[in-house]
C-alpha cells in the first residue's frame, strides 16, 4: 500500500514541545512516533523552517530542530506555482488578510507537492470547514489531487493517545 504524503505546517512541529497544551502535544508526539517509524512520507516547506527558526526562544528552536533531525522529510522551496495557488486562496475569499500569507503558502505548498494531507493544529485558519472545503475546491479546479486538512489526532489510530 502506498504511504500517505503529509505536509506539516509549523503548528505541528511547534506542538511537539508545547506543555501548555498537553493533549495536543501528546497527539502530535504520537503522530511523530508514526512518522519516525516510516509510516508516512513527509514534506516540510521553507516557510515552516523559517517560522521555526525565526522564534526568539532559542531553547525552543533547538528543541524543535532536534525533533526535525529525528525524521526524514523533503524540503519544499517556494516557487511560482505555490505563489499562484496561495494567491487563489486569497482571491477566492479564504484567508484574505495579509497576516495570513504564511497560511496561504502552507496551503499552496501542500497542494503543489501533492500531499494527501496538510497536517495542522491551526484550527482558526486552516483546520475548519470553510478552509477545508475551499482548498479542496481550488485543488480540484486547478487539476491537483484532492487534499485533506486535519489535525494529528485524526491520523492516530483510534484518535486517542
Amino acid at each position: 500500500m502506498k504511504k500517505l504524503k503529509l505536509y506539516l505546517d509549523t503548528s505541528v512541529v511547534g506542538y511537539l514541545d508545547e506543555s501548555s497544551s498537553p493533549r495536543e502535544m501528546a497527539e502530535t508526539l504520537a503522530l511523530w512516533a508514526k512518522i519516525k517509524q516510516g509510516d508516512y512520507d513527509v514534506v516540510i516547506s521553507q516557510v515552516t523552517l523559517d517560522e521555526i527558526y525565526d522564534n526568539k526562544n532559542i531553547e525552543k528552536v533547538n528543541t524543535l530542530a532536534d525533533f526535525l533531525a529525528e525524521i526524514s522529510f523533503d524540503i519544499l522551496s517556494i516557487n511560482e506555482e505555490i505563489l499562484r495557488i496561495a494567491d487563489l486562496v486569497k482571491t477566492t475569499g479564504l484567508l484574505v488578510s495579509d497576516k495570513h500569507q504564511n497560511d496561504r503558502l502552507h496551503i499552496g505548498c501542500a497542494v503543489v507537492c501533492g500531499a494527501d494531507i496538510l497536517v495542522s493544529l491551526n484550527f482558526k485558519h486552516l483546520v475548519n470547514i470553510k478552509t477545508v472545503k475551499g482548498v479542496r475546491g481550488i485543488a480540484v479546479i486547478e487539476g491537483y489531487a484532492g487534499i485533506e486538512i486535519m489535525p494529528p489526532a485524526m491520523l492516530i489510530e483510534g484518535g486517542d493517545v
